[in-house]
């Protein structure tokens, strides 16, 4: 069996896990590549979005750094089975057509300036067309169903409890080639206990002969997750106490969801002021619907939230407005007063947050509250970062909004909880591949690993790097 590591490796974005076993190879997510517009263009479009030999994909999540190439795969060749849990693809349905639609706006956009100077236009990575043919392809699975995808192989999902449909990935595999049978368990990305809305991750007691794994905090603890809602409301009244707006960048999926259920309980407990709240982003609009379609992911806390609550949402309250149109969302611009703003994308890259931030970010009197993990060269990077002034649309602006950060509401297990997701293991893995992180994270974990659990063989590859196993 050979594994090599496609995307994600040294890296958080671009997730892409190749597995060449019995004569198949198995692709494991198929993840666009986020950070510096001319690097991430190039990086999407190599090699690796060839699909004409890959037997079959499996997708841990819906989430774009993840899924964001699939309709690149199938328009060049891939017409396998895409294996993943039914939540899962009722979201990539929507997200990978926005996907689809940013790709076709930006190499609009870029083909004017070529057009000028005379050269040769660009095509988008995948159009809505190209969305719309990957869905065919796409098998929904229930947790916990053992499902044959390949010769000798055999595919089991648990519930990660990283986000709506989040799926660790168990591969039971009979090697033709040693004779053996072993597991390689892909982690996917590994939610945290206790998080509000979706259960908590499900144990791989059984453990794994061959572990990949990810990293992304593998270098931090995140607070409580009541601390975080405490520093919410400290966040919301300070903001309104100087008469400012609050700008939320929020990942559509999933963080946008928890934020509202979290205003939604702070503003039932009167614990912040009568205010409006906005989700201006089309993309959660239309997944929060999906959220509402699966009510069988959700925990036992928002199941007791919703007998209680008047509103029996808890993706909707009295004081929460979920924009439309591009004229409602421009309306947000002359808002006058406080308010609370939550808009895609979470790293500033795209989408409507972008407008609200030229609008917003040179006061002095606004918030912006970044909930979420930043990639290098991304504008919420360089705002993390606390540069004076950053670029919006090719224009200079001051930033002179106060930046909150808050870690608490990430849906990724904190260094305490990957480690955790390892020691319950009876059968620790013989090899562990360490991926999807900044090279500092990557390397706490892995010494983590090999101090508190006596983990051998612990690797953390680089880009392209293969492995016989």
């Amino acid at each position: 069996m050979k594994i090599t590591f496609q995307g994600a490796a040294g890296t958080v974005t671009g997730s892409q896990h190749l597995i060449e076993v019995n004569g198949k190879k198995i692709l494991l997510d198929c993840g666009l590549f986020q950070g510096s517009r001319k690097e991430s263009f190039e990086q999407n479009r190599n090699e690796f979005c060839e699909g004409k030999n890959i037997h079959c994909l499996v997708l841990s999540h819906a989430h774009i750094d993840h899924s964001g190439r699939i309709p690149c795969l199938v328009k060049n060749g891939f017409s396998g089975d895409i294996f993943c849990t039914s939540a899962t693809r009722d979201l990539c349905a929507v997200m990978l057509m926005d996907s689809a639609f940013i790709q076709e706006k930006d190499v609009e956009f870029v083909n004017r300036r070529r057009q000028k100077n005379g050269q040769r236009p660009f095509e988008p990575l995948y159009t809505k067309t190209n969305v719309a043919s990957s869905m065919q392809q796409f098998i929904g699975l229930s947790y916990d169903r053992r499902q044959q995808i390949s010769p000798g192989v055999y595919l089991t999902l648990v519930d990660a409890g990283h986000m709506l449909g989040s799926a660790h990935v168990i591969l039971d595999i009979d090697d033709q080639e040693s004779g053996k049978h072993r597991r390689l368990v892909f982690s996917g990305d590994i939610g945290r206990p206790d998080i509000p809305i979706i259960r908590d991750p499900t144990p791989i007691r059984d453990g794994a002969d061959i572990l990949i794994m990810e990293s992304t905090y593998g270098n931090r603890v995140h607070p409580p997750y009541p601390e975080s809602e405490k520093e919410l409301e400290r966040i919301v009244n300070e903001t309104v106490s100087r008469g400012g707006v609050l700008l939320v960048p929020a990942f559509a999926v999933g963080r946008t969801q928890q934020l509202v259920y979290a205003l939604h309980k702070l503003h039932t407990a009167r614990a912040i002021p009568d205010i409006p709240i906005y989700v201006d982003s089309p993309l959660a609009t239309r997944t929060t619907e999906i959220f509402r379609l699966h009510p069988e992911v959700y925990d036992a806390e928002i199941r007791e939230f919703m007998l209680h609550d008047d509103d029996n949402n808890p993706f909707g309250f009295g004081r929460l407005q979920y924009t439309q149109t591009a004229e409602q969302s421009k309306a947000l611009n002359n808002l006058k007063g406080t308010a609370v703003i939550i808009s895609a994308s979470g790293m500033m890259q795209s989408g409507r947050i972008l407008h609200h931030l030229r609008n917003r970010i040179s006061d002095s009197r606004n918030t912006i509250l970044i909930s979420g993990w930043q990639a290098p060269n991304t504008l919420g990077r360089r705002i993390v970062d606390q540069e004076a002034s950053v670029r919006i649309f090719g224009e200079e602006f001051a930033v002179k909004a106060k930046a909150e950060v808050l870690t608490g509401f990430s849906g990724h297990a904190d260094r305490e909880g990957l480690i955790d997701f390892v020691r319950v293991m009876d059968k620790k893995p013989q090899r562990t591949f360490i991926i999807h992180g900044e090279s500092d994270a990557s390397e706490s974990l892995a010494e983590g690993l090999r101090s508190e659990l006596a983990l051998g063989n612990v690797t953390i590859p680089h880009s392209l790097q293969s492995f016989v196993v």
